[in-house]
């Protein structure tokens, strides 16, 4: 509380939403500049990215919230703010609390008075890159399923390495010589041979990380909230594709970009283009920096998928069933082709690199 009032008092609104800038920014930065010249091991600085990535935007939601609440309080001390949107996720309709009215007053934290570190770690560790003032709690952690999902960890993540290693590489390995001789019909077999283990493994992942994960984090923080994910499979447009199959992405992007600038008069298609854009960018960051190429694949594929959204959510024949099918082809065929584009320049590169040293050497 001290350190609230204190910043409140010799920081302004101004000086404060620069230095989150800053902030922000270094924190993507920085590591990133060490990983480009380092060049470490493209596997884990792709991974320390990642966390980089989420924590940028976790700060991102913690400022912004906060902004909000002090926003409301200015405009109306008097107004009852302290039970605005803080009982449970705002845009998460079905996710209710369980306590009477009695609790609910000493259960439920305000503004400022959520301003602590004990506070803020509990943000940055929690499954969510949406920040609120008191998320939804589970009573208790429940031991069996803990362990299920712990094993299922464990399990799945040596599925996944035998799988790449048996199949996925040498696939890619035999799909060098073609691809470099530019031998289409024998690209197009070597792609459709890697689609199938690629979409396999893509499953497994995300059975990995959004069921097994995400669960075993939460339920060690007693997270209430665990819709990580939606019935994705069944989307009959790719506009629900991308809202279902990664929900904490969503609801950031969500609240954070496409109702702001709704609200500033932008149109729901440059709303939509605004948040296809941004993931475009952080798809290139977590693939181009780490491999130190920028042959910008990631970003086109994502840009990419602006107009088929458009055109799958337009038309009505292209909607239900064939909707489904579009999906799923964009799945199954699109990232192998990413694939073996990255590969394939990474191999160039990195090959031709050192065929030169050994060229000069000798």
């Amino acid at each position: 509380m001290d350190i609230c009032y204190t910043l409140q008092r010799y920081l302004s609104e101004r000086l404060g939403a620069i230095l989150q800038a800053l902030n922000v920014a270094t924190l993507l930065s920085l590591p990133a500049t060490i990983i480009y010249i380092l060049h470490p091991n493209p596997i884990f600085s792709s991974v320390l990215l990642s966390f980089v990535t989420v924590v940028s935007l976790k700060l991102i939601s913690y400022a912004c919230v906060n902004k909000w609440c002090r926003d409301n309080l200015k405009n109306d001390a008097k107004k009852d703010f302290r039970r605005r949107k803080t009982v449970s996720v705002s845009e998460n309709g079905d996710q209710k609390t369980k306590v009477s009215n009695d609790e609910m007053k000493d259960y439920l934290v305000t503004y400022p008075d959520n301003i602590n570190f004990k506070d803020l770690y509990y943000f940055i560790i929690a499954p969510t890159l949406v920040y609120e003032l008191n998320f939804p709690r589970s009573a208790r952690i429940r031991k069996r399923f803990l362990v299920k999902r712990i094993v299922e960890m464990l399990f799945l993540s040596q599925l996944i390495m035998a799988l790449i290693q048996q199949w996925i590489i040498p696939t890619v390995n035999n799909a060098m010589k073609p691809l470099a001789d530019m031998a289409l019909y024998r690209v197009a077999e070597r792609l459709l041979k890697l689609s199938i283990p690629n979409h396999f493994i893509w499953l497994l992942f995300f059975y990995w990380f959004f069921h097994s994960t995400l669960n075993v984090i939460a339920e060690v923080l007693r997270f209430g909230d665990r819709v990580f994910y939606r019935d994705w499979w069944n989307a009959e447009t790719v506009s629900r594709f991308w809202q279902d199959w990664n929900v904490p992405v969503h609801r950031w992007a969500l609240r954070h970009l496409y109702k702001p600038m709704m609200r500033a008069g932008f149109s729901k298609v440059n709303a939509s283009i605004a948040v296809f854009f941004l993931s475009a960018f952080f798809h290139e960051y977590l693939l181009s920096i780490p491999l130190r190429m920028f042959k910008i694949w990631a970003f086109s594929a994502m840009i990419g998928q602006v107009p088929l959204a458009l055109l799958t959510s337009k038309y009505k024949f292209l909607q239900g069933t064939w909707g489904n099918v579009i999906m799923w082809l964009s799945l199954i065929m699109g990232q192998p082709i990413a694939i073996l584009a990255y590969v394939h320049d990474y191999y160039i590169i990195n090959m031709g690199t050192l065929h030169n040293q050994t060229m000069t050497l000798a």
